[in-house]
């Protein structure tokens, strides 16, 4: 009996060990095509390091590019039909549609010593990506390649055949042109340096600033050196030697290389097969800390400890749980989630030293973030992590606040303390009001509260918010008044204005209340009635002409609007929805314009502007079951298990975030607004963890009979009591245990 309770015991624990955790359904290959500018490499939660393999075949030389068929580039160093490796780069961003970073690449090869990536670079096999790892082999050379990291730091592996081999770290090669790099040996297996970066969206190249790393391997070699284009390389056979019984380099060969091509160089002859790890650390305020990063993260770590951890860090960080559902829907949902934890990223490095924003100083904080692309995030991003992460969304609102105080301003589209000023409108402010009217207050609300009326208010220089002067003058930007969108940036002004008003109303201020909330509907002095859409005016407030509301769809220039068109902003009105359909002339013609917009195409599923779109039928009383019929399509359409599997696009987590909601049943529709509209979800149990200082439950349930045919919604009951309509605010979500569906196959017209 004992032994027949063993082998039951064993059974059970192999079967266990066996199971497939969240972690297991992570694809980084998502979104990889489709310009979707994720990269499938190794990064961990929050990470500011990741290790993209780079596959980008341009010509930086002058030289005719060799490939012609991988000259397709994105804004990330990564494209899944693109099939030519010339390294891992170990500084990138995720899912932005500007290129910047992609730097500090190290490149394995064989043979003869090569420098020119076009020349050095090979064609690759048997790809695999995971959470927290990356692996492929390049064909020209037989090696094996394999990386992973920790938060500021990681490794790569290398598989070299037996003969000569080659580890390259590459400095001139990124996604941008930014001129500026600096290497030096300071032993015979490490090398550091910096790369300058930062002309996001090719602005400010005046604005560059430095990365930093510090980059060991764990073989010395018996050859390295460095090189500088045109140049073929500089360096010299075994230069060490013994020391007070240390290995140093002769000093001659110590001094610091400064250039705009460089690169170095170890070199070996192996006998027989032999594996090279690089370890590197990277920081954005010193090589020290690079230094620091390295040795406190990974120091004698392994490449097989360091990508356990990752992988643990990843399954803890997936804060909700699903069951029922096909292994795809799974796969796209936990996906999804992955995707989301990119960025914003962490920048301060392990002794919380960062470059403040604008002051040329060095700060100090265990978690200041980076990677705030405002105009896209306001919209879903930063609800979704009030809810599954408020103490990280805290902290990044305390980011922001911080920023406000270094550089004078609320950030709009911040980049490792950099503002790139990209996009429009006035998103901080919205974020901001957001987080603190759904709870989350532990926050300098007065310091808060004062940086939003500054980029309101200020009439003259305002980085923020230009043209606000005119905007306060006749409700509206005009086509004659030199800001770019002057209808777009109108609603985005309009819609900020909501946030404060609605902050200033939570903490008492009615004056302020009353002022802003007035403003925050002057969006309707440019709607037109012989059109029903938002249409451009001048200042004298003739209309413009000639208008054609398809123009501005796919980055078409378009006079009145950004990133979109007439059609795509009409109803970018989430926050006066009730006041668009009298507009409009009731439910009835509203709901037209709405079937219009998806039945002639108009809705774009890899833009912001239109993005809660199918979730405005839910506004319309008995026509809430097309809203569950439209989020089913999309999430079919849109969102797959394969490269191509996001619309566009992620938008740092933004799309990603639009189907996280879309399959749990909710979506925050209005911004500043702390409620939650509902469809019918796509798996028959998710439990999300919750964190018991801001849910006193600890987690939510939301239950269903969710099938591929059981889409719409028979009724929804909270904690077994039927819920009337199709919304629930945040605090009835907060005191919530469950979220019950009950699904049938046809509509409930």
């Amino acid at each position: 009996m004992k032994k027949l309770l063993t082998i039951v015991a064993l059974s059970v624990a192999c079967s266990l060990q066996a199971q497939k955790q969240p972690v297991d359904y992570i694809n980084p290959m998502i979104g990889t095509s489709n310009f979707g500018a994720t990269h499938p490499g190794a990064v961990v939660p929050r990470g500011m390091l990741s290790i993209s393999p780079f596959n980008v075949a341009f010509d930086t030389t002058g030289e005719k590019n060799l490939l012609e068929k991988d000259s397709r580039w994105l804004s990330n160093p990564y494209v899944n039909e693109n099939n030519f490796f010339t390294g891992f780069t170990h500084a990138n961003l995720s899912g932005v549609g500007c290129p910047d970073l992609g730097v500090i690449i190290s490149m394995p090869t064989t043979g003869a010593l090569e420098v020119n990536h076009l020349k050095y670079g090979s064609t690759y096999k048997n790809e695999i990506a995971k959470a927290g790892y990356y692996s492929n082999e390049l064909t020209k050379y037989g090696i094996k390649t394999e990386a992973t990291a920790a938060t500021r730091s990681g490794i790569t592996r290398y598989h070299f055949p037996k003969g000569e081999a080659n580890l390259l770290i590459n400095l001139g090669l990124g996604l941008t042109n930014e001129k500026g790099a600096m290497l030096k040996f300071v032993s015979p297996t490490e090398v550091e340096g910096m790369r300058m970066v930062g002309s996001f969206c090719y602005n400010s190249p005046e604005s560059a600033y430095p990365v930093y790393f510090v980059a060991k391997v764990n073989k010395a070699a018996p050859s390295y050196g460095i090189w500088q284009q045109p140049e073929v390389h500089k360096g010299v056979e075994a230069q060490w030697m013994w020391y007070n019984g240390q290995v140093r380099l002769k000093e001659q060969f110590a001094r610091e290389v400064v250039g705009d091509s460089i690169g170095a160089y170890f070199r070996y002859q192996f006998d027989k097969e032999e594996t090279v790890e690089l370890k590197v650390g990277i920081s954005y305020v010193s090589i020290a800390n690079a230094r620091e990063n390295l040795y406190r993260e990974i120091g004698d770590k392994s490449f097989d400890e360091v990508y356990a951890t990752a992988r643990i860090n990843w399954n803890d960080a997936l804060h909700a749980r699903v069951e029922g559902g096909t292994e795809d829907q799974k796969t796209i949902f936990y996906t999804g989630l992955y995707h989301a934890l990119l960025h914003p990223n962490l920048l301060n490095d392990v002794n919380g030293d960062f470059p403040e924003n604008s002051t040329n100083k060095i700060g100090k904080n265990k978690e200041r973030y980076t990677v705030f692309s405002l105009w896209d995030t306001y919209r879903n991003y930063h609800p979704l992590m009030t809810l599954l992460y408020p103490d990280q969304q805290l902290q990044m609102v305390r980011t922001m606040l911080d920023i406000y105080k270094e550089s004078g301003w609320l950030p709009k589209w911040e980049l490792n303390s950099t503002e790139t000023f990209t996009m429009v409108g006035d998103p901080a402010s919205i974020v901001i009001a957001d987080t603190y009217l759904r709870g989350l207050t532990d926050f300098d609300i007065h310091t808060a509260y004062e940086a939003m009326l500054k980029g309101a208010n200020t009439l003259e220089d305002n980085p923020i918010r230009p043209g606000v002067e005119e905007y306060w003058k006749n409700g509206y930007l005009s086509v004659d008044g030199g800001i770019r969108g002057p209808v777009s940036t109108t609603q985005e002004y309009n819609i900020a204005d909501f946030a404060i008003g609605q902050l200033a109303k939570k903490l008492g201020k009615k004056a302020d209340y009353e002022r802003f909330n007035k403003q925050a509907y002057t969006y309707r002095k440019l709607f037109d009635k012989e059109t029903h859409l938002l249409r451009p005016r001048y200042a004298n407030g003739t209309w413009y002409a000639p208008f054609n509301p398809e123009s501005g769809a796919n980055f078409e220039e378009n006079v009145g609007y950004i990133e979109g068109n007439a059609w795509q902003y009409v109803y970018m009105v989430t926050h006066d929805v009730k006041g668009m359909i009298q507009l409009m002339g009731g439910e009835k013609p509203f709901e037209a314009q709405l079937d219009r917009i998806f039945d002639t195409k108009q809705y774009d599923m890899a833009n912001e502007p239109d993005i809660a779109y199918p979730y405005l039928y839910n506004y319309l009383k008995g026509k809430e079951w097309k809203t569950q019929q439209k989020v089913d399509e999309l999430i079919k359409e849109y969102f797959q298990n394969k490269p191509a599997g996001l619309p566009g696009n992620d938008d740092t987590g933004v799309m990603s975030a639009w189907l996280v909601y879309g399959m749990m049943g909710l979506y925050p529709v209005s911004p500043a607004e702390p409620l939650y509209t509902l469809t019918s979800p796509k798996f028959n149990k998710i439990t999300l963890r919750l964190d018991e200082n801001y849910y006193p439950n600890g987690e939510l349930v939301i239950e269903s009979n969710a099938s591929d045919k059981n889409i719409y919604i028979q009724q929804i009951y909270v904690d077994d009591k039927p819920l009337k309509g199709y919304f629930i605010s945040q605090d009835d979500l907060r005191a919530a245990k469950k979220i019950r569906f009950e699904l049938r196959e046809s509509p409930l017209k």
